[in-house]
This record gives structure tokens, C-alpha cells and sequence, in this order.
């Protein structure tokens, strides 16, 4: 069997996190050739192929391989035992209209889908609990990344200070240019804009660092936050980019799974 090749990042012992890359699917053309995405239009035999792989290479079964149907809020949902011995329909329907999934629970990935918005992951290692977030630039002006650090307070009682964090591949300041009302949309919303924006021609927006700079104001330290330096639309080859592809291609998968049995 193909296996992705996925790119790791370092939470310590019992956690594994990453993110897919393009490579080692089944997928073809703009989808090629990892992608699970069943929102995107690839085949969803392939898709299917392609989740099979990836449980393979987690040790764990399909059902514990979460991904909500993400639509640009700051809707976030905790996966527990009760969600998962629901149906497979009941499930889907409770992850649609969500950007961001955390749990207590070990054996379950739960992951978000991007190309150029940006994934986040949180990891609380005092309470073992995990945060995967979809923060695209509309998520990002709703502060999701505070939403959900406000959730793990509240249903794991997790401390920001040690919760640890993983900015993963998104679109950067150089690739971001935005019209004069996503910028405003920015500023309306409070953001240091000399601090996240550049002009040049038309407006950039720091996505990477307006999510760095949130986390640092709800208390996750800086040295505990750690940033991909790619860029999606200018590495087309590792990541996908759906301003270089279109949205008919398809998605980066950010997941994190806690292994260790409670």
C-alpha cells in the first residue's frame, strides 16, 4: 500500500502531529496526490483509498479519523465517547458548520483541511487534551484561535501558559494580497495592522502571524508556539494552494492524535 508522506512536528512523547503533503495517494491531477477532503470534488473511491492509507500509518480504524465540514466560523466541537458511539450520520452532522475539533480521548485523529488558510494545533500535555483549528482569514478576524483556547479552559480546564502550539503550512505575508476589504475587515476587528499588513500595490496580511500574535494574547508563551515557515502558494509541489489550483484541487490534512492510553 501507498503511504502519505506527512510532515511531523514535535509535541514530546504520546502525541503525534502533522500535516499531509501532496505526496504518497492515490489522487490524480489537482488532487494528486494525497487528499481526503470530501467537500473538494475528488473521487470518493480515492478518498477513500487515500483515508485507508493514512489509518494504516496512525494504527487506527476510519471512524476515528475526524475531519469537520469547515465554513469559515468559530464553531468548535470536543469529541468524546458519547460523539464517538453515535452513527456515522449523526457524527457528520454534528461536524458540519465546524472549524475546529479538540478531545481528551486517545486513538482519535482529529485534523482540519487547508490550502493557504491556516491550520493551528493546540496540545494541553497537563490535562491531555489536543485542538486542531481551521483559520482562514475569516476565521482569523473572528479570533478562532482565542475561541478555542477559551473551550479548552472551559471543558479541560487547560492553563494557556502550557498549552503548547504548531502554526502549520498556510499562504504567507509575500503570497496573501487582499482587497482593500479584507484589510479594513482587519482593522474593524482590532488587529495592529503595521504590525500583520504590507502594501505594496495592493494589501498583504500576515495570516502565520496574526494566529501567532492571538495565542500569545490569551497567554500561550512565544517560545511554546511554533511557526511552518513554507508558504502553499509558493511551494505548489509539497502543498496544496487553492489560489495557485483553484478549489476544484486538493487539501492539506493537519491532524493530532493522542497515543497514549488514560
Amino acid at each position: 500500500m501507498i503511504h502519505p508522506e506527512l510532515r511531523y512536528y514535535d509535541f514530546g512523547e504520546g502525541v503525534t502531529a502533522f500535516s499531509s503533503t501532496r505526496r504518497g495517494g492515490y489522487s490524480k491531477g489537482n488532487y494528486g496526490e494525497f487528499n481526503i477532503n470530501r467537500y473538494c470534488g475528488d473521487k470518493p473511491e480515492t478518498i477513500a483509498q487515500n483515508r485507508e492509507a493514512l489509518c494504516e500509518l496512525l494504527k487506527i480504524s476510519d471512524n476515528r479519523l475526524l475531519m469537520p465540514h469547515q465554513v469559515h466560523l468559530t464553531e468548535v466541537v470536543a469529541i468524546d465517547e458519547a460523539f464517538l458511539n453515535l452513527s456515522a450520520g449523526e457524527q457528520q452532522q454534528q461536524l458540519e458548520g465546524v472549524d475546529a475539533l479538540m478531545t481528551d480521548v486517545s486513538n482519535v485523529c482529529i485534523g482540519v483541511s487547508t490550502a493557504d488558510c491556516i491550520p493551528v494545533l493546540l496540545y494541553d500535555p497537563e490535562h491531555q487534551a489536543v485542538c486542531a483549528i481551521h483559520a482562514g482569514w475569516r476565521g482569523t478576524v473572528q479570533r478562532i484561535v482565542e475561541v478555542a483556547v477559551d473551550k479548552m479552559m472551559k471543558v479541560y480546564g487547560s492553563q494557556p501558559h502550557k498549552v503548547m502550539a504548531q502554526i502549520g503550512p498556510g499562504i504567507s505575508l509575500d503570497s496573501f494580497e487582499v482587497g482593500d476589504e479584507v484589510y479594513e475587515a482587519f482593522e474593524k476587528a482590532g488587529f495592529e495592522m503595521t504590525a500583520i499588513s504590507r502594501h505594496n500595490e495592493k494589501w498583504h496580511i500576515d495570516l502565520p502571524l496574526c494566529n501567532r500574535l492571538q495565542l500569545e494574547a490569551v497567554g500561550v508563551p512565544r517560545h511554546q508556539v511554533s511557526v511552518v515557515s513554507d508558504c502553499t502558494f509558493k511551494q505548489p509541489d509539497i502543498w496544496f494552494s487553492a489560489r495557485r489550483l483553484g478549489i476544484s484541487s486538493g487539501r492539506i490534512f493537519t491532524g493530532i492524535l493522542l497515543k497514549s492510553i488514560r
